[in-house]
Formats: C-alpha cells, sequence, structure tokens
C-alpha cells in the first residue's frame, strides 16, 4: 500500500467512525481525542476494556522494530487499549517490541495482557519474570496460563507445586493484577479448568477461546463454555475471529462479519491479529460500525456458513496441530514434560 492509497483507507476509517476529517494528521492517524470505541466490562474486575483488541503474535512479524511500534501506539490512539501478547510468541519478540511501543507514556493507555506456558510453579514464575522484563513494565494488568488444551492441564495448574501458585504469588507482589486462562482445542478441556479452579477454592478473572462464525456449528465454545463463564461472570475474551486466517478462505464471510459476528456475543474484547495499519483500521472500523446483529442477520449468517463449519474444516486450532506451540515446544511447559504424552488431536 503506498502513502496515497493508505491516505484513502484512513479517510475512509473516518467517515465510517464519524471523525472529522480535519482530525486526520498527514498519515491519515485520526486524532486520539476524536476516538470513540465502545468499551466493556471484564468480568468480574469491572475494569473497562475495549470491544476490540491488539493480538500479539501479529506484531512481533514486522520487517521493522519501528513499525511494530507504530501498529501498538496506534491502537492505543484510537482507542484500543487491550493489548494481547504471549511469553512464546515469536520467541519473545512480540513482547520485546511491545515494551519498547509501550515507552513514553503509552503503558498508561494500556490493558496489558500476556500469558505464560510453564505448567510447574518454578516454569511459571521464570516465565512471568522474564514477559515482565521484556516488556518493560512492573506489572501485567492480566495474566493468562496458555494453551489450556489437553484435559491433563488443569490438573498440572493446580497441582500442589503448580503454575497457580506462582501466579498468585505474583499477584500478592503487585506484579499481576488478574488472573485467567485460554485455549482453542476443545470446549471440554475450558469446563474442567474452571471447575477444577473452583475446586480448588479460586475463580478466573477472564477466560480467552476461540469464538466466530464456524465455532458456532463444530464442537461450540460459545454454547458449552460461554454460558459457564457468564455464569461464573468472568470475563469473556473472544480470538480467533477469522479462524487466522483460515475462515476467510472458506469465502463464506467478509472480515467485518466475522468481527461483528464475534461483537455480538457476550464478549468482553474481540482480540484480533492486525499485522499492517490498514488491518488495523479494519479492526477499528468494525468495532466503531458496529450494531447489534438482528436474528434475521444471525440466521443468514449461520446459514451461509452451516455446510463450511460442519466438520471443523476451517478450524485448524480444533483439528490439526497447527497452532499447538506447546505441542512442537514441550520445554515450554516445564524440564519433566515430554511431547509423547500429548496425544494426536
Amino acid at each position: 500500500m503506498d502513502r496515497r492509497e493508505f491516505l484513502k483507507a484512513g479517510v475512509s476509517a473516518a467517515m465510517a467512525s464519524k471523525i472529522p476529517l480535519n482530525a486526520l494528521g498527514s498519515e491519515g492517524k485520526a486524532a486520539t481525542a476524536a476516538v470513540e470505541i465502545a468499551r466493556r466490562t471484564l468480568g468480574r474486575t469491572g475494569e473497562k476494556v475495549s470491544m476490540v483488541g491488539l493480538g500479539g503474535w501479529h506484531i512481533g512479524v514486522q520487517k521493522t522494530v519501528d513499525e511494530s511500534i507504530r501498529i501498538i501506539r496506534t491502537a492505543l490512539d484510537r482507542g484500543v487499549n487491550f493489548l494481547d501478547n504471549c511469553w512464546d510468541y515469536n520467541d519473545g519478540e512480540s513482547e520485546r517490541r511491545m515494551g519498547k511501543a509501550l515507552r513514553d507514556g503509552y503503558r498508561a493507555k494500556a490493558f496489558l495482557m500476556t500469558k505464560i506456558d510453564g505448567r510447574n510453579k518454578d516454569t511459571a514464575a521464570k516465565q512471568i519474570n522474564e514477559s515482565l522484563k521484556r516488556l518493560e513494565t512492573d506489572h501485567l494488568d492480566l495474566l493468562q496460563f496458555h494453551e489450556i488444551i489437553r484435559i491433563s492441564d488443569p490438573d498440572h495448574i493446580f497441582a500442589a507445586d503448580g503454575a497457580l501458585h506462582a501466579a498468585v504469588e505474583s499477584q500478592k507482589a503487585g506484579k499481576v493484577r488478574y488472573i485467567g486462562f485460554t485455549g482453542h482445542k476443545n470446549p471440554h478441556v475450558h469446563l474442567k479448568m474452571i471447575e477444577t479452579a473452583k475446586a480448588h477454592g479460586f475463580n478466573f478473572d477472564s477466560v480467552q477461546m476461540p469464538l466466530n462464525i464456524m465455532d458456532a456449528h463444530f464442537e461450540s465454545f460459545q454454547k458449552m463454555v460461554v454460558p459457564v463463564a457468564q455464569k461464573e461472570n468472568i470475563g469473556i475474551l473472544g480470538m480467533k475471529p477469522m479462524g487466522d486466517p483460515f475462515i476467510l478462505k472458506s469465502k463464506t464471510v467478509t472480515p467485518i462479519e466475522c468481527l461483528h459476528w464475534a461483537m455480538n456475543l457476550p464478549t468482553s474484547v474481540v482480540i484480533t491479529g492486525c499485522d499492517s495499519l490498514p488491518i488495523l483500521e479494519q479492526a477499528i472500523k468494525a468495532a466503531i460500525t458496529f450494531k447489534p446483529l438482528s436474528e434475521k442477520e444471525t440466521a443468514s449468517l449461520l446459514a451461509k456458513t452451516a455446510t463450511a463449519g460442519a466438520k471443523g474444516e476451517f478450524e485448524l486450532y480444533k483439528t490439526s496441530h497447527h497452532f499447538d506451540g506447546t505441542y512442537s515446544n514441550p520445554e515450554w511447559l516445564g524440564p519433566n514434560e515430554k511431547k509423547e504424552t500429548y496425544p494426536d488431536a
């Protein structure tokens, strides 16, 4: 995209969001004060987070650090305050680049979340401290246990020497404000994680899961986990609204339809990957133009995707190891974990 095309994209986004054209800067960026992205409550925490969040993996892949910083800071300037990340994204580069972007007062604009893979206390504590150092912050707004994808994962997290103890100690020390978990494989694993927590007298503040139009048709987190999270007042973080990006390859729905579908669910935030400024503008446009879907609109989207979504063909995170970083790198979980302990999907 050349400069002229970028300016045009900025003008289009401004019109869609009712931002005055004179608020656009020399590079097509809208002035912070002119942007209004709705914020939603993050479950029992009471925190207000932008209804769209910036995915962490995608901001570690740009050719230059400056480009990554520009995407992150533009998001924050435009009203996106929820930042996603993970200890293992791009070998830590996503966190390092985000840390640089959060200098110069930008940390105060962000609700900062990152994730760790460690299943035991020592590994988890080490990863928490490494993430804090990379992100150049003294605390995380939200820490989440990453890739809870095996039915045994909850037992490891809540074991006598499990990762939960590191998270709670970090919380008491002021390094972590809230604690949650994430996973993408099977709704039953999420339900076990919530049940195991309750059995140990612990309540999660957030739960992250794939919530998209295809999920509605196959082994659905929307149908199985969302109602439980609502009942327990756990903040719901939607991810993979476009299947990263396999749902779009089905050629049944557009990116905006994908984002609006996820925003129409009881999500606190919909986390989406933005590897360029135009894709970020698309996410912001979706947030600003969102209106609750009518029953007719919902039925239409379900009908258009029913055949494509029936068997999980476009949800590879459920049906393959394509997204399972800890399957390929079991050492991230801890020194005693072995790859062969995780069966094929």
